[in-house]
């Protein structure tokens, strides 16, 4: 894939967790991130969502999760102004299926995608299940991606499908933002560790992932850096790339 800016850059974001830790105050952090889309979108070349966005995501066969209508509202009018949006899945909502593109025009990835910009090359994606650690997640991601594990959800009731997501949602680290795994973990940062291994075999100029909720941006190799996003629950980063170079941001609607 191949971006051109025309004068404009592009902007990256994950880890909205939309619906997390409760409705209300997911409502003013979606107002939060709308705001943010408002402000970048005459200068935005392309936009991409690293995963995350939503706390808990599962496309049954005629039926989305209720909520977020102003951002999704948001998504479409940016579309409509023909600026492309790239979304891709983390490990709370993986269970995104055809909506998005069929309905918004906003093509998913599942996996980490290479492009290029400027005659620079980035590979971009959400994180998780990479590099040496997560290895419990490694495990359970196998049992969501099943697809008969998926299918055996879908005939749960939207009711209780949801209700149980949530219960399961409200133990994760977004929900308990105090916890040790936030901090940096130096040399055993099991992405930068991916992001080095990767260098290897392969050149990229730029690593941009999300899923650790801490921003970081730190070398690979003599010419390569590894960007992290952070988060959208308490700290409001996001990354910047103008053609040359990339920043990590922090959103202040004031």
């Amino acid at each position: 894939m191949n971006i051109q800016l025309n004068g404009k850059k592009v902007f990256f974001a994950s880890d909205f967790h939309l619906g997390a830790p409760d409705t209300s105050t997911s409502k003013i952090r979606e107002k939060k991130i709308i705001k943010w889309l408002e402000s970048i979108e005459d200068e935005a070349a392309a936009i991409f969502l690293v995963g995350d966005i939503f706390d808990f995501w599962f496309e049954y066969k005629q039926v989305v999760p209720k909520g977020f209508v102003r951002f999704l509202g948001k998504i479409a009018e940016l579309r409509d102004k023909n600026i492309p949006i790239l979304f891709f899945t983390g490990n709370h909502d993986l269970w995104m299926k055809d909506y998005f593109e069929k309905e918004l025009q906003v093509p998913v990835y599942h996996h980490p995608i290479d492009i290029q910009i400027q005659g620079k090359k980035l590979l971009v994606g959400h994180g998780d299940g990479l590099g040496p650690g997560d290895k419990q997640y490694k495990v359970l991601k196998q049992v969501f991606t099943n697809p008969v594990a998926q299918w055996m959800f879908r005939w749960l009731h939207p009711d209780i499908g949801v209700w149980l997501a949530q219960k399961w949602s409200s133990k994760s680290r977004i929900s308990k933002l105090g916890q040790a795994e936030n901090e940096f973990k130096g040399e055993e940062e099991w992405l930068w560790q991916y992001c080095r291994q990767v260098q290897k075999n392969q050149q990229f100029d730029f690593y941009i992932f999300g899923h650790r909720h801490i921003p970081l941006d730190l070398p690979v190799g003599d010419h390569s850096r590894y960007f992290n996003l952070g988060e959208w629950v308490s700290q409001y980063t996001y990354g910047v790339f103008d053609g040359t170079r990339f920043e990590i941001r922090t959103f202040d609607p004031q």
